[in-house]
């Protein structure tokens, strides 16, 4: 009896180790900064937007491409790019990047903003992204505190005299979370609308699905412990950071966004989402679509929608 008690223990000890050695690399797995830089986003643009080389090519050999930086909350230092135009009479977009990307990532939306609908556009680097300050990808949960700094700054930037300044926050996946969570907080009254583009429920949610289909491992014990080193280390656990219960907090239009196909943030996160967000709200599913890919398969539909739904929050 005492050999197996022996055994039995010793079992359990390997199993706390290599859980806590899981827990331990889960975090730098999922969560360490990434190390894309501009210079190879530049590349992916023209490769994965031809349409819109001839007007990549002049905002970055005319130095149409501002940037600025901010001092954040948390006393590190925040970058973001910006666009100018000058027909834009005070309106604005805010365009919010994913997943181990950069402001760059997000071009494709600023031409939408900046050249098709003639408006002034900020491009932030989330934390640890870019140029912007940071060791950890915050998930979009305290990124929404970044960007809601951000606010204020890109009202400022661009207002126009004797115009009502008027604001469009527009996010993709990771993005889509940060500008979901955004949208239950308080904001300005010039911030009018918000657009998603495949964001997930909640950050736990989104590690559970990537546990699984990467790993092929159950939410717990892993998950579990993971996030709660994640609340010891950064000061946030996967269960708090809810778009969900934040964007059924938002009173303002908010546009869904989601690709039928998409396996990395799936399809299926996007109903229980636009189910909770109280009117005004619309939905649109892009057939055959992967993640993140709704603007790259319809880039027409995508920018005769977008335009259509700020301007009627606009009005």
């Amino acid at each position: 009896m005492k050999k197996f008690y022996r055994i039995l223990g010793g079992i359990i000890l390997l199993i706390l180790i290599a859980l806590t050695g899981a827990s331990f690399y889960m975090p730098n797995y999922s969560i360490e900064a990434p190390t894309n830089g501009y210079a190879s986003q530049w590349r992916k643009l023209h490769i994965d937007y031809p349409q819109l080389r001839d007007w990549l090519d002049s905002v970055k050999n005319n130095n149409r491409l501002g940037d600025t930086t901010i001092t954040l909350a948390n006393g590190l230092r925040g970058h973001a790019f910006y666009l100018r135009n000058d027909s834009a009479q005070g309106k604005s977009a805010i365009c919010i990047h994913g997943y181990g990307n950069n402001a760059l990532g997000m071009m494709q939306i600023a031409y939408i903003y900046n050249k098709v609908m003639k408006m002034n556009v900020v491009l932030p680097d989330l934390h640890a992204h870019g140029k912007s300050e940071g060791n950890d990808i915050q998930m979009g949960w305290k990124d929404r505190i970044d960007v809601e700094q951000w606010i204020p700054i890109a009202e400022k930037m661009f207002r126009k005299s004797g115009r009502k300044s008027k604001m469009v926050i527009h996010g993709i996946s990771m993005g889509a979370a940060t500008t979901m969570n955004i949208s239950g907080d308080t904001t300005p009254d010039y911030v009018r609308c918000f657009i998603e583009d495949c964001g997930y429920t909640s950050v736990w949610d989104e590690f559970g699905n990537q546990l699984k289909a990467e790993f092929n491992l159950p939410e717990f014990p892993l998950l579990y412990t993971t996030s709660a080193l994640c609340r010891l280390r950064y000061g946030w656990s996967f269960g708090e950071a809810s778009s969900l219960k934040q964007v059924a907090k938002c009173s303002k239009p908010m546009l869904f966004i989601h690709g039928d196909t998409d396996n990395f943030v799936p399809s299926g996160m996007v109903y229980p989402l636009f189910n909770a967000k109280p009117q005004p709200k619309e939905l649109w599913i892009t057939k055959g679509t992967a993640h993140a890919k709704s603007y790259k398969d319809y880039p027409e539909e995508y920018s005769r929608r977008v335009a259509a739904f700020v301007g009627r929050s606009f009005r």
